[in-house]
């Protein structure tokens, strides 16, 4: 019960006549006491101007005084020290003394006064000229008459005098200003009696007014003012006593209401806001469907379910019809033991039937219709279920799936306007699990076409060991375009690439993909690495020429490496991306010398090639920015923690890259992670011949026996008569179309015997057709037929034409 306050029953009438005739007679009496006082204080300012007006006379002649005391000690300090700076003040007394004589003649306010101040003035002005401007012309002159005591207590005589009517002017001044003043005090004083008679009138007026409004509005007031501030606190349950009448109470009444209204709104609004912060703050659909459970349980409903349709959850396209299945993926209780499904059942065991709309269920004892089958029914009426909400959760017209909201008989049923906030709360938790199916299908998409676009297994090359980790990022920003690849070269040498696409999602992957082709496409035509990343340059340049939308500026970064394990040397080049590290046989962890260039897509820039040597069992590191670099660590940094990671000698490359990836990558990554190791191996020198062939055709036969002999030597006779007519058939072609030095190359691999002819001449062959008259063409035609691969590349001395040929597998004995 609200205790009422005692307060009596004002007058008949509303309080807005009574408070203006009150306000009326009020002011009427405040404003006669305020004429009262302003006519006293115009008669008080009055005698205060007439008191103050002798006061700038007598600041006047202290004035004149002070021009006389300088005159009088400059021309005495002069004549007893002869020296002219005493002259100054006198000749400033002297200048300003009969201005300022004028002046208090002027400011006298009284005859009499006026003509003590001309006698000044003339007494002054004679003390000047007729004594002391003489004075001083004979101390100048050295007359001895100047400095005697007979003219010196003549000029005191002339200046005590003069002093004498100062002082007169002064004392009667002062004495006027008195009498002035005291005038003033009394009537001050008058004033004062007058203006507290008149203050203390006005107070009991204002006093008695104050309590008749404190006592009928203010109170009132002051009791709405601090339930209002209760309420702007957060305590919604404030409320005003009804004390008041009339106006007063009107107005509590309608505080009273406005403040139940509010509270209900209030509950409802911050429901609806925590939902819109609260759900969807991650692209997972589950977790999505929780956020949603957790914001309803307890404030809007004691148990809520969601359930989708199982292609909702891997992010595929909901069938818009009735027979999809659907799949719980969220509930939550204010209590345990409910007999509703729990999280993960596919089948309808116990749950709400879902409509195509929203559907309220106030009472489910006298509902029908609202359960999947009547034992449901009676589970969840028996556990103590009163109440139900049904709500579709649709996209764009498709749905998803459905959320119910469901009260025990020991809260309040749900109502109409309870309705519409879980139809609210519905569409704001389909537009999230929507935007995370489609996040969803998009990561699936753009996973399955990087996966699709990168190596599945780097191929295994007998001149190095290979081991690799990728790992795509998790985040929002969506799959990026890292990529790494081994690729075969000729003479047993190997490529190794590293490359990072700037962005990320379907077009990162796409372009990843077509850059990646292009690497493979120009590694076959055996270009040097700056060289390819220049044609690899070009190409992103013109990525988008003929795209009917141009996807945007297109950035990447590429690392090319080729290394030759007849000659143990390295060449690398990169553009804008991060440069190896070279693990020595012993351990020791070094950054690969050089400069990166400018990344790709720039154009017009030149890339640089570095040359290493490199030891047996040296390990090259390659690796894309997402592996060293994040928000939370700086490049120099990740840059040092992964050269400690990587100094552990003696270990497998498979553990080394688990444990590089573990050191530096702690949680989800932010972006794509590379990461490549390559431990080199030389290729012995009893694994390779190498002949300078003159270039005559004599020695022709000559580099037939010598490849003979070496095939024997490597018991490999049964490739004899193949590799004497390939040898036969591309010497001859470098000694008449080519040009010295020419240079007979055989290599022995694991499973490839390779044969490399070099010339000076850059011209390259070309495979063509013989016609049947033609002598010759038929060469390369003939190599092609007899090996397994061929090609030619460009050196810095000229060209290259190598074959390869598969070594016979030993037979089963």
């Amino acid at each position: 019960m609200l205790r009422r306050g005692r307060t009596k029953t004002p007058p008949q009438g509303g309080l807005v006549p009574l408070t203006a005739v009150t306000g009326a007679l009020l002011a009427v009496l405040i404003g006669l006491v305020f004429l009262m006082l302003l006519w006293a204080i115009q008669d008080a300012r009055g005698s205060l101007v007439t008191a103050r007006g002798g006061r700038p006379a007598l600041t006047q002649a202290l004035a004149v005084e002070k021009a006389v005391i300088d005159i009088e000690g400059g021309q005495l300090s002069y004549v007893i020290t002869q020296q002219d700076e005493f002259l100054k003040p006198w000749r400033a007394g002297r200048a300003a003394f009969p201005v300022q004589a004028q002046r208090l003649v002027d400011m006298s306010p009284s005859p009499s006064q006026r003509r003590l101040a001309r006698q000044i003035r003339e007494s002054g002005q004679s003390f000047i000229d007729d004594y002391s401007v003489p004075l001083v012309d004979a101390a100048r002159r050295g007359d001895p008459e100047a400095a005697s005591s007979a003219r010196t207590r003549e000029g005191r005589q002339l200046v005590e005098a003069l002093r004498g009517q100062l002082s007169d002017y002064l004392a009667d001044e002062r004495g006027v200003i008195d009498k002035q003043e005291h005038a003033l005090e009394h009537r001050m004083d008058r004033l004062t009696f007058a203006a507290s008679v008149g203050v203390a009138g006005a107070v009991l007026l204002i006093v008695g007014f104050g309590a008749y409004v404190t006592r009928v509005i203010v109170w009132p007031v002051r009791r709405m003012a601090v339930t209002a501030t209760r309420l702007a606190a957060g305590d919604l349950s404030a409320r005003v006593p009804p004390s008041g009448r009339r106006e007063i109470g009107q107005l509590e009444t309608a505080f009273n209401t406005m403040a139940a209204s509010q509270e209900k709104s209030h509950r409802r609004l911050r429901l609806l806001y925590d939902a819109g912060t609260a759900v969807g703050t991650t692209l997972d659909v589950r977790r999505t469907a929780d956020e949603l459970v957790r914001v309803a349980v307890p404030r809007f409903a004691d148990h809520v379910t969601v359930d989708l349709v199982a292609a909702v959850l891997t992010g595929g396209e909901p069938a818009n019809d009735d027979s999809a299945d659907l799949r719980r993926v969220a509930w939550g209780g204010i209590r345990a033991g409910s007999p509703l499904d729990p999280v993960g059942t596919p089948a309808a065991s116990c749950r709400a039937a879902a409509g195509t709309a929203a559907a309220l269920h106030p009472d489910l004892r006298t509902a029908a219709g609202w359960a999947t089958d009547s034992r449901c029914a009676d589970r969840l009426l028996a556990y103590g279920m009163g109440s139900l909400i049904t709500v579709p959760l649709s996209a764009q017209g498709v749905p998803m799936g459905v959320i119910a909201f469901w009260r025990t008989r020991d809260s309040p049923p749900f109502e109409k306007d309870d309705l519409s906030d879980a139809e609210e709360l519905a569409a704001k938790t389909a537009t999230a699990i929507d935007n995370a199916r489609r996040y969803t299908r998009e990561r699936e998409t753009a996973l399955a076409l990087q996966n699709s676009l990168l190596p599945h297994d780097l191929p295994a090359r007998p001149t190095v060991d290979i081991a690799y980790r990728y790992l795509p990022t998790g985040t929002r920003a969506g799959v990026g375009g890292d990529w790494l690849d081994v690729i075969p070269l000729s003479g047993t040498r190997v490529a190794l690439v590293v490359g990072d696409v700037v962005g990320h999602g379907i077009q990162a992957s796409a372009t990843m993909g077509r850059l990646r082709t292009a690497v493979r496409t120009l590694a076959d035509v055996d270009l040097p690495p700056e060289e390819l990343l220049t044609h690899l340059d070009d190409l992103v340049l013109h990525l988008d020429d003929g795209a009917p939308e141009p996807a945007g500026e297109v950035g990447s970064t590429c690392l090319y490496a080729v290394y030759d394990p007849v000659s143990r040397r390295c060449s690398l080049a990169s553009a804008g991306h991060p440069l190896p590290f070279v693990i020595t046989p012993h351990g020791a962890v070094e950054k690969a010398p050089g400069q990166a260039g400018p990344p790709l897509g720039l154009g017009g820039l030149p890339f640089e090639t570095t040359e290493l040597d490199l030891a047996g069992g040296t390990t090259l590191a390659l690796f894309s920015n997402g592996l060293v670099h994040s928000r939370n660590l700086d490049l120099s940094q990740g840059l040092d923690r992964l050269r400690r990671a990587l100094a552990t000698p003696g270990e497998s490359l498979e553990a080394t890259c688990d444990r590089v990836v573990a050191a530096l990558r702690t949680g989800e990554p932010a972006d794509d992670v590379a990461l490549l190791l390559a431990r080199t191996r030389a290729l012995p020198c009893d694994q390779v011949a190498t002949w300078d062939v003159p270039a005559d055709p004599e020695h022709v036969a000559r580099a037939r026996t010598l490849t003979t002999g070496q095939l024997g030597a490597w018991q490999l006779d049964d490739l004899s008569y193949t590799t004497e007519l390939v040898v036969s058939e591309l010497v001859t072609n470098a000694i008449r179309y080519g040009g010295s030095p020419i240079q007979l190359r055989l290599i022995r691999d694991t499973t490839m015997l390779i044969c490399e002819v070099s010339d000076g001449s850059s011209t390259a062959p070309h495979l063509r057709r013989a016609r049947v008259f033609d002598e010759g063409g038929r060469g390369l035609l003939l190599v092609a037929q007899l090996t397994q691969r061929w090609g030619t590349r460009q050196t810095s001395a000229g060209k290259t034409i190598w074959c390869e040929q598969a070594l016979p597998t030993a037979e089963p004995s």
